[in-house]
């Protein structure tokens, strides 16, 4: 199966990232842990597509850390205990480990405080991602041992920028008149994820000419918020 377009075009480095100037940026927190080498514990909320596991990602590879990557959803205390057993045998080797747990908000009680010892002793570095306020879906006990990074939908701009990137990627035009790119960039409303995968069906499918923002509403059956 062929990966999807959002995942063969996931930036390696934080450098690479479009958007999130906040917490990437010159004075961002993220951007003077990876100059200093020196990752916290995180806690990254957002919307969906505006960038939070291309974050983690990013992280592991800018300092040279071994990703592990969890769903909450999927998994439980057994496979946090795994992923820790492993850890401990790799810090060993002089490796660190860059635990992610996506959705960390469906962890109950008990699952969260089963990561607490393994924070405190600095087995992982521990990144959760989130859609749900933290100060009312993660045990504070997590929270008083993370830093709580907001990260926000991204702009029109930036959703243009992913566009251009799409193409050079792909190595042809998307078939979308300027209007219409725009208009798809205001459709995906700040996800990045939605924007990439349309981009693909677009590009994919056998339309004889650029579709304009009508054309582009009936192709992917969604208004512009």
């Amino acid at each position: 199966m062929t990966r999807p377009l959002a995942d063969l075009m996931r930036p390696k480095t934080i450098d690479e990232i479009v958007g999130q100037t906040d917490l990437l940026g010159e004075n961002g927190i993220i951007r003077q842990m990876v100059n200093n080498n020196n990752l916290s514990n995180l806690i990254l909320w957002g919307p969906p597509g505006c960038g939070k596991t291309t974050i983690a990602r990013a992280l592991a590879n800018s300092v040279d850390m071994d990703f592990v990557p969890l769903s909450a959803v999927f998994s439980g205390t057994a496979d946090i205990k795994k992923v820790m057993e492993a850890a401990k045998m790799n810090r060993e080797i002089g490796r660190n480990t860059l635990l992610f747990i996506d959705e960390i908000h469906r962890f109950n009680k008990t699952q969260q405080d089963t990561l607490l010892p393994y924070l405190e002793d600095g087995t992982v570095t521990f990144i959760g991602a989130t859609t749900e306020n933290p100060s009312f879906n993660l045990n504070n006990a997590l929270l008083s041992r993370c830093h709580v990074c907001v990260l926000k939908p991204l702009c029109t701009t930036d959703l243009l920028t992913l566009t251009g990137r799409a193409e050079t990627f792909l190595g042809k035009k998307i078939p979308l008149t300027n209007d219409a790119k725009i208009h798809l960039c205001q459709m995906a409303d700040g996800d990045a994820r939605f924007l990439l995968n349309s981009i693909e069906y677009i590009s994919s499918a056998k339309f004889k000419k650029d579709l304009t923002p009508e054309k582009l509403d009936s192709a992917i059956q969604k208004r512009a918020p």
